[in-house]
């Protein structure tokens, strides 16, 4: 008679893998039965295990033949001659310094979710943690600890509220008028059509395409259309396209999002307010044509920052129904748990980070790739939580062995760095200043790629970045 777990991963393999690849996360979270996660993962994580490892192996070979050939002594060095942090040893630098200012409070982040789960089910604190078990428990944790709850957020951002505030906002940050085109040209009736207006002319147009259909793209993201250039009849302004799938609204509701779908909506927006602002006459760069890899992440997460504001979030935000802001005491909960288990995430990001520099960076064609093998020894070196031996993680890393993040997943903390480091400034004088804001548009949001990013970093903060305050944005400050 076959066991509980066999039961679970029959089930499962009748499952369409996007199906899997969709509800791990709900799952992994909310399944109070540990061996329904455990089969969950076990599947999850074995996707093409066997048939993509020599495709990966042959891949990393290619590209260190390719970098050889372009003369540069691996993939990493030929990555990173356009980027911001410019040589290896700038990123191992970086990364290791993140590293060390970051693994004891994971281990302790740690350390709290098993007495946890001690308090909890009566499990002793020696039998160590599974990697089916830190979502699980780690949710638990934050409802006990903060009691956030992420629906009840959700009824104070509908999301007409949250687009009309978001763009109030940038319109004082950046004196611009952004006007809705009333006769659009557009692919869907529910898609709309503005225009971006700065110094009286109309700089940029976007579209937004918020709301799922059938047949549409299931992703959520920020797309240029047309760049900003000089033609010969004359300036050709930038478009740009916002693609999400929000829950749309129906009969008795509005479209109300989660306080992580708004930061989603910054985030996305902001990419789209890079592209559209440029005053670059060139398309290659455009907006954000031409920018380095490691820094064309600084204006969307940096436009995140707001969503945190109280001030920002009482131009955002209101409750469906009766239009009251969020209350003092769920904010503070908010806060609160604004940080929660940070320290194992930042591992976690650091972990995937190592091991694509390692790989591309440490290539030897006398042994291969050695793809498992170099993801082994990143995870002994950093992981708080160390996966089972089963786990093939990396048959599905599609960032960089299929996404352009090949030697480049640092540069997701790389431009963590700059953003909170630009919000700092904003901190300082005042997260509306129109001062600051007007700096930011000429310095960072209206260049494009037409010039170093640390050039312009400097010229807009004053100095190079440090890391302070992604720490402290982080609660990772000593």
């Amino acid at each position: 008679m076959p066991g509980a777990l066999q039961v679970r991963q029959q089930f499962f393999l009748e499952v369409e893998t996007t199906v899997i690849s969709a509800n791990r996360g709900p799952v992994l979270r909310t399944a109070a039965d540990p061996e329904t996660r455990r089969a969950f993962m076990t599947l999850y994580a074995n996707r093409a295990a066997e048939e993509n490892l020599p495709i990966l192996d042959e891949l990393v070979a290619k590209r260190h033949e390719l970098a050889v050939l372009m003369g540069h002594a691996s993939y990493a060095d030929y990555a990173l001659e356009l980027n911001m942090a410019r040589t290896p040893d700038n990123v191992w630098n970086f990364l290791n310094d993140l590293t060390a200012r970051t693994e004891a409070k994971a281990v302790a982040d740690v350390e709290r979710l098993r007495e946890f789960r001690a308090e909890a089910e009566g499990i002793n604190t020696d039998v160590p943690l599974q990697p089916w078990d830190t979502g699980y428990y780690g949710d638990l944790l934050k409802r006990v600890e903060y009691g956030v709850d992420s629906e009840k957020v959700r009824e104070y951002l509908p999301m007409a509220d949250a687009l009309e505030g978001m763009m109030a906002l940038y319109q004082e940050l950046f004196d611009l008028e952004i006007r809705k085109v009333d006769l659009p040209w557009v692919w869907h009736e529910s898609v709309e059509m503005y225009d971006v207006v700065a110094d009286g002319r109309v700089t940029g147009r976007f579209y937004l395409d918020l709301y799922p259909r059938e047949g549409k793209e299931s992703h959520m993201y920020g797309v240029p259309l047309t760049p900003g250039r000089l033609a010969p009849e004359g300036r050709e302004i930038p478009t740009a396209m916002l693609l999400g799938n929000f829950t749309p609204p129906t009969d008795d509701l509005p479209s109300l999002i989660t306080h992580a779908e708004l930061r989603t909506l910054f985030h996305e927006f902001g990419h789209g307010l890079h592209h559209m602002l440029t005053r670059v006459h060139y398309s290659a760069v455009s907006g954000i044509n031409g920018v380095a890899w490691d820094a064309v992440e600084l204006p969307s997460q940096f436009m995140e920052n707001w969503c945190w504001e109280r001030e920002a979030l009482d131009l955002i935000a209101g409750h469906y129904r009766s239009g009251e802001k969020i209350p003092a005491e769920l904010y503070a909960r908010m806060m609160q748990a604004k940080n929660f288990q940070s320290a194992m995430q930042m591992v976690r990001q650091l972990e995937f980070a190592l091991f694509d520099f390692r790989l591309h960076h440490e290539f030897d064609p006398a042994t291969g790739a050695r793809v498992h093998d170099v993801l082994e020894e990143v995870r002994r070196q950093v992981s708080v939580v160390q996966p089972p031996a089963f786990n093939r993680f990396e048959n599905g890393f599609t960032h960089i062995f299929s996404g352009g993040y090949a030697a480049g997943y640092y540069s997701y903390k790389w431009a963590e760095v700059l953003s909170a480091d630009a919000f700092s400034a904003f901190e300082e004088s005042g997260i509306f200043d129109r001062e600051t804001g007007n700096r930011f548009l000429s310095s960072i949001l209206e260049q494009g790629g037409s010039r170093e990013p640390m050039e312009l970093f400097v010229e807009f903060r004053g100095r190079e970045p440090s890391i302070d305050a992604l720490l402290r944005h982080s609660g990772l400050a000593a």
